[in-house]
Parts: structure tokens; sequence; C-alpha cells
């Protein structure tokens, strides 16, 4: 079933192999059918293959789609992770020579956000903080030291970053801890820096194949380059036009240095197209011609024409957000679409808000990717951090977050006494409160409870050695009286129960999540990389995201909305002439495409208070104008525009007097 180029992929095992690989163009079923290929016919042994992509949705659906193809021993034996769950798997492995103690933690964002605070100068606001935790990230993506960013800085900003990046490391290493940008550093410095680990590493992974390898930041390709090594049993599929995650630290440029570094690289170009109609792909094609490439390709497709491609000028947001619903209305009703058929992108969440209101006065079921995560759900949060307290002592940040967690009257002021103690013996929190030295310092009441708390997770500990992950959060949750807290504690009785729920939903993951000889500690490291991809399950509903967020997807209709100068393409973008991302973040919105497309632009927006005229983004002008209807251009499909809108407000009103949902 493949085609004579993902066949040819496929087969090349001779050397390092750069697959270009359009939308569309069927990427995953060439990792999928190589990994097969590498098992069957070349008698590679499944342990000795990893398949690295970027989310943990996407690892999932590559395992299931590859233990359709190999037998259920080779699918269990294969590695298909995120980079970030591979340096996970490494650490655990590898935790000495990182200097790390067996059982550290993973901090999440706000963990490492937190620690930054606390490091950066006093009244820091939060964009400077934010700021400061960029370029801490931006150093670690780029596999830099905290000496090795000192001596990159360029500016004062940069050398207060570099400054608080070596406190910050000092800080997790009391703690035992990593955060996320570690999980690629570290494994990379070990590797680099041990010859007879990175062999070790090397035999034990005989084949890589990268999916998404355009959005690849330095560490990453390096980790890469260092695991592969000379010989360049290397696979890495990916599209230059759908690099869009430089602000993160993406570098394109890593597609031109995998040539440099393996100059026996073969690339072979995936172009024929199996999502988008013959418009949609001409329109993607002509806007994209006008980047630069080092490696031309233009998608063709054997799909029908499909309908022209609107564009809507619409006065202001609200207008367009009304029209936006009254077409999926149409396609609902008319066209007997499904509501998750559909999908409404744009450049920034801030575009959410009035597009939410018109389709709930709609009565159209809608899906917000991008919203609060279950695993940002506090209460959540709080089991994960018992789980890493009890496998790290030495986690300051899990000790502060559960130590009043259900309350146990210990106040800041007692915190703030028992770190300055606990700082003073260089011991961790946890360890000064079991110290009797320690606690006669403090007032009896909350002395008392910070004892008893110890003593709570040292027996937490004891039924962890014989206990599953799914016991033992049970447990937690009746032992500490956390699940009766929220039972009594919650008056409201939905929010009650989804509290509930989602504990409940946290014990199932474990019992699921289960394999032999994984402890708590280590599933719950791996919850932690989840992302809010992963959790995502919208049912019926249309898809609302950014454009960043739609990469990966695909519906039969697609709307994109504030198609203006200064939003789509970015007003930061067009002021520091950075347009090529800009463009291919609108090829990526296009893309998605498979049936009918919508772009619309608002002739006027309100930014800070006041009120801006719009041009129509300049990208709609490079899109082939044979294939757009322009509203007002023509008198019969603007008629048809009307016509929707009509029938969608009748039956809204309808609807509204009738009682019932749409």
């Amino acid at each position: 079933m493949l085609n004579p180029q993902q066949l040819a992929a496929v087969e090349y095992c001779e050397g390092p192999l750069l697959v270009l690989a359009g939308a569309g163009s069927g990427k995953t079923s060439v990792i999928t059918q190589k990994i097969a290929y590498l098992i069957q016919r070349r008698q590679l042994g499944a342990a000795k293959i990893a398949a690295i992509t970027f989310t943990n949705k996407a690892a999932r659906e590559m395992r299931e789609r590859v233990a359709k193809l190999v037998s259920s021993e080779d699918a269990a034996a294969l590695t298909v992770s995120t980079f970030h769950a591979l340096g996970l798997k490494f650490l655990q492995i590898e935790h000495a020579r990182a200097g790390l103690r067996r059982g550290f933690s993973v901090l999440d964002a706000d963990d490492s956000s937190g620690i930054v605070k606390e490091l950066a100068p006093k009244g820091a606001k939060p964009e400077a903080l934010f700021g400061l935790r960029n370029l801490l990230s931006r150093a670690k993506n780029g596999g830099l030291s905290p000496e090795e960013a000192l001596a990159a800085a360029r500016s004062p900003r940069e050398l207060e970053a570099a400054t608080i990046y070596d406190l910050y490391q000092q800080r997790l290493a009391a703690f035992n801890a990593v955060d996320f940008d570690d999980l690629i550093r570290l494994p990379l410095r070990v590797l680099e820096g041990d010859a007879a680990c990175r062999g070790i590493w090397r035999e034990r992974l005989r084949y890589l194949l990268v999916d998404e390898y355009q959005d690849t930041n330095d560490a990453q390709y390096r980790l890469l380059k260092t695991l592969t090594g000379a010989r360049g049993n290397i696979t890495c599929v990916g599209d230059d036009d759908q690099s869009i995650y430089a602000w993160r630290g993406a570098n394109p440029e890593n597609i031109d240095q995998f040539g440099r570094d393996w100059p026996n690289l073969r690339v072979i170009k995936l172009e024929q197209n199996y999502r988008c109609g013959k418009r949609i792909l001409r329109a993607a094609n002509a806007l994209i011609a006008n980047n630069p490439h080092q490696h031309e390709k233009k998608l063709w497709s054997e799909l029908p024409e499909g309908l022209p491609i609107r564009v809507l000028e619409c006065k202001e947001a609200e207008q367009e957000a009304d029209r936006v619903a009254a077409i999926a209305t149409t396609l609902a009703d008319r066209h007997q679409a499904r509501w998750h058929d559909m999908a409404i992108l744009y450049r920034g969440n801030f575009q959410a808000r009035v597009l939410e209101k018109a389709l709930r006065l709609a009565r159209i079921p809608y899906h917000l990717t991008g919203a609060l995560s279950f695993l940002d759900r506090a209460e959540v949060k709080d089991l994960l951090c018992y789980l890493r307290l009890l496998t790290n002592p030495s986690d300051d940040a899990a000790f502060l977050r559960v130590v009043n967690v259900p309350k146990r009257e210990i106040g800041a002021t007692t915190l703030q006494k028992l770190g300055q103690i606990a700082q003073s013996r260089h011991c961790s929190l946890l360890e000064a409160s079991r110290s009797d030295g320690v606690l006669r310092q403090l007032t009896p009441r909350p002395a008392a409870a910070l004892a008893s708390f110890a003593n709570l997770l040292d027996e937490l500990r004891s039924a962890s050695l014989h206990e599953s992950a799914a016991e033992l959060v049970e447990r937690i949750l009746t032992r500490t009286g956390y699940a009766a807290q929220i039972a009594a504690g919650t008056p409201d009785a939905s929010v009650r129960e989804r509290k509930l729920g989602n504990l409940k939903e946290l014990v199932d993951w474990f019992r699921a999540m289960r394999k032999g000889g994984n402890s708590a500690g280590d599933l719950a490291a791996q919850l932690a990389l989840l992302s809010h991809a992963d959790r995502d399950e919208p049912g019926n509903a249309v898809r609302m995201m950014t454009l960043h967020a739609a990469k990966g997807l695909e519906f039969r209709f697609v709307f994109i909305v504030g198609c203006e100068d200064g939003t789509l393409p970015h007003e930061g973008a067009i002021d520091e002439g950075r347009l090529d991302e800009e463009r291919r973040l609108m090829y990526v919105g296009i893309t998605r495409a498979k049936e009918l497309l919508t772009l619309s632009w608002c002739a006027q927006t309100r930014r800070y208070g006041e009120l801006h005229r719009n041009q129509p983004s300049r990208f709609l002008h490079e899109l082939p104008p044979a294939d757009l209807h322009w509203q007002g251009k023509d008198q019969e499909a603007d008629k048809e525009v009307t016509r929707e809108t009509a029938e969608s407000h009748m039956a809204k009103i309808a609807a509204m007097l009738a009682g019932a949902p749409h």
C-alpha cells in the first residue's frame, strides 16, 4: 500500500536518511512500516530500535500502529517515546553518572517557575520572571551548562539569567530533582563526556527513527548525533515547511546540519498528499513558495478539486464569530457534518473568547484545546507531590505543596523558620521535620503537626514497598484524609463530583500504567511528562485551538480566523521581519483542511482599548486568485453565505423558543 517514494524510504537502511514529508503525505506509515521492515526483513531485534516523536499522544498512536504489523513480543520490546521520555529512561538507569540519586523528582513548570521567582530580584514583575525562565530554558535547550551560559551571555538580561541558572541548578541538586529541559541536557552531557556509557547506549539502540525532525532543538539534535555515531543508522522524517516552534527552541537549521554531519545522507521526498482537495493544496503550495527552501518540493494530490476557498471580510471580531458559527450550523444541518469534523484555528488564545460566546449562543458544542489540563488540577498535582516526596525525601518543592494538604495548621512563619534551619544544616525540609533538635526550636503545636506529618510519610513509604502505585494512591487518600476533606469541604456538588472523579481517574491511570518493576515514583515521573494534548478527549464537538496546536491534525472543514496583518502575520513578526515562520504557520493551518477551507479577517479590531483599522493578511494575496471566493466579488456565492447566516439565526431562534438544545 506504499507509493514508490514511501517504499524507498522504508527499504533504505544503508546509512543516514532524511525523509522530507509534506503535509498529509503519510509519514507515520513510513515510520511504522520501516520498524516492521527492520525487524522482519533486516532481522534487527526490536529492543534495539527506538522511534522518537514529540508528544505522548503521537507516540501512543505510533505504538498502536506498529503493534498491528509485528508480533506482540516485538511490540512490547520496542522503544516508542518522546525525547523527554527517552531522557527520563536514560536517567533512571544512569542516574549516578548524571550526579543524581535514585528516586529523583521531575519538577513541573510551576515548580520550576517558583524556584526562579525565589532566586530572582525581589519584586520582579511576572513578565520579567517569565523572560528569565525563558532564557534559562533556551540555554538548556542549547545544551549549555551554567558556566557555558555565563560565558555566552551577551546582554545584561542574559547575564542575569545565566547567574540564576547556576543558583537554580544548585537548588535542583539539593532537591535531587530535574526539570523537563534537564531530561535532554543531562543525558547529552553524560553521553558526550563518557565514552564507555556512549558505547553501551549505541549498542542498546542500534537504529533510531525520528518523527517531526524539523522541531528538534540543538540539544536534541546533539543527543541524536551522539547516540547514532559514525555508523549513521538513523532515519529522520520531517518537513521544513512545518517548522513553527522557533519560539521554544526548535532549530530548522538542523535539517541542513544533518547533511553536513553525514555527507553520505540520502534525501527522499514525499510529495503526494492524501488529505487535501486540489484547491486547498494549490493554495498551500503557492503560499509556501514565498519562503526560501534548501530542498524544493511541491505537493500534489489525486483527490477532487473541492470547493472554492472562502475569504470573509467582517466588520469586527463579533461579526466574524457569528459568521463562523452560522457556517458551522449550516454544515451540520444541510450537509450532515458532525461537529468533530470542524476546527476553528487562530493565532493566539486571546481570540477564543468571542468565538466561544458565539458558539454557545448557537448551541454548538465545542472543545477548547489548551484549557486547564487534567494534570494541572490541584487535587491531581497534590497526589503526585505526595508520591514524589515518598520516592524522593529531598524534594522540598513537593514538601511545601503537601505539608498543609489537608490542613495541618502549619503556618508560613513556621515553614520559613524550618527552611532557615534546614538550610543551615544542609538537609531537606522533611529531614529537618524528623529532628527533635529542630522541632524544639519551633512552637509546640506546629512542631507536633510536622512530626506527625513526617511519621505519616514514613508509614506510607513502608507501605509502598509491597503495594502497587494504585494501591498506594488509595492509601494516601484514606490515611491523609484528603478524599474525606474534599467530600466534606466542597459544598458545590458538581465541583465535588469532578474532584473525586479526577482522583479516581488518577488511581485508574496508575493501575493501567503499571509494568513489572516500576515504582510509584517512576510512574509519577512518567505521568509528569504528559502534556495537555495527551489528555484531549473532545468527543463530538467543534475543535478550537491555536495554529500551533493544530499541527498533526486534520479535519473535513477548517476555519482560520483573524487573517489580517497584525494578527496573522503577528505584529511583532512584521516589525522584526520574521515572516517566514508566520507563513509556515498559515501553511500548517491551510493543510489541516480536507474539503472546505474558510478564511476570515476583520476590518477593525480593538487592541489595548483602541480601535485599529486593518488590512487583510498579506498571506491572502499570496494565494491563487482563481481558487478563492472573496466575499463581495461573487454575488451568487455571497447569496449563499447570506442564506446560511439567515438559516442559522432562524434555527437559533426556533430552538430558543422551543426551549430545547440545538
